[in-house]
C-alpha cells in the first residue's frame, strides 16, 4: 500500500514531526509532496518526499519549472504529474503529462501520475472514455514502467467534500488497471473516517491525500487504515 500526502500550496506540517509519526506504521510506503520550498527540509528529515510537478528538460529557458535532475541533486524521489488542479488551473494536456511523467522516470525519478474525469464528463456518461484517453497517453509514453504508480483523482472530488462511493471506486480503478498494469491510488477528499473503506477494495493500492495529509495526526490515521 502505498499513501501520499499532497502538501498543495501549503507550508504544511513539520517534516521532523511527520516523520517520527509515521515512521513506524510498516506495510506501508509512506510519501510527502511538499511545495519546492519544503523538498530540502522533508528530505533532511527521512521522508521519501516527491514534487508536485516536473518539467521534461534537464535545463533551459522555462521560467517557474524545474527539472528531474535539479530533483535528484536535492535529494527527492520522485514527482506528480497531471494533477487535476495542474490540468484545470494551468492548461496541462495529456501530452504534456505523458512528456513529463516520461523525462522524470528516465532520469530515475518515481512518479504519480494523476487521472480523472470532472462532473461534467461522469454526468454525460463519459468517465471510461476520459480515463482510456488519459491512461493511454501515458502508457503510451512510459508503458508498465515500476516507478510508475497511477493515481485516480474524480475532479469532482477534489476538494469539494464528495467522495466517490466505493463501487464507483472500484469500477475506475479495475478499467485503469486493464489498461496499464502498475498500482493505483484513489485521491479525492480521502479522510480517516473514509479511507479504510475506500483502499479496501481489491483494485485499490493506497491513496494519495489532500487536506488530510496538513494534520500529522490525520495522514497517520490514514497510514494507519492503509497497513490494515
Amino acid at each position: 500500500m502505498i499513501v501520499a500526502g499532497n502538501w498543495k500550496m501549503y507550508a504544511g506540517p513539520d517534516p521532523a514531526a511527520v516523520a517520527a509519526r509515521v515512521g513506524a506504521i510498516g506495510g506501508v510506503d509512506k510519501i510527502v509532496c511538499p511545495p519546492y520550498t519544503g523538498l530540502a527540509s522533508c528530505v533532511a528529515a527521512g521522508l521519501a518526499t516527491y514534487a508536485q510537478n516536473v518539467h521534461w528538460e534537464n535545463e533551459g529557458a522555462y521560467t517557474g519549472e524545474i527539472s528531474p535532475r535539479m530533483l535528484l541533486d536535492l535529494g527527492v524521489a520522485g514527482s506528480l504529474v497531471g494533477h487535476s488542479e495542474r490540468r484545470q488551473y494551468f492548461g496541462e494536456t495529456d501530452a504534456g503529462v505523458a512528456r513529463r511523467a516520461k523525462a522524470a522516470l528516465e532520469a530515475g525519478l518515481s512518479v504519480i501520475a494523476c487521472v480523472g474525469e470532472t462532473q461534467e464528463q461522469r454526468d454525460a456518461g463519459d468517465t471510461e472514455t476520459v480515463l482510456r484517453i488519459q491512461v493511454d497517453a501515458i502508457g503510451d509514453a512510459c508503458g508498465s514502467h515500476e516507478r510508475l504508480v497511477l493515481a485516480y483523482e474524480p475532479v469532482w472530488a477534489i476538494g469539494t467534500g464528495l467522495t466517490a462511493t466505493p463501487e464507483m471506486v472500484e469500477e475506475a480503478h479495475a478499467l485503469i488497471k486493464s489498461l496499464l498494469d502498475v498500482p493505483v491510488l484513489y485521491g479525492g477528499s480521502v479522510k480517516p473516517d473514509n479511507a479504510e473503506v475506500l483502499m479496501g477494495q481489491p483494485s485499490v493500492d493506497g491513496a494519495l491525500v489532500g487536506g488530510a495529509s496538513l494534520d500529522v495526526e490525520s495522514f497517520a490515521a490514514i497510514c494507519e487504515a492503509a497497513a490494515r
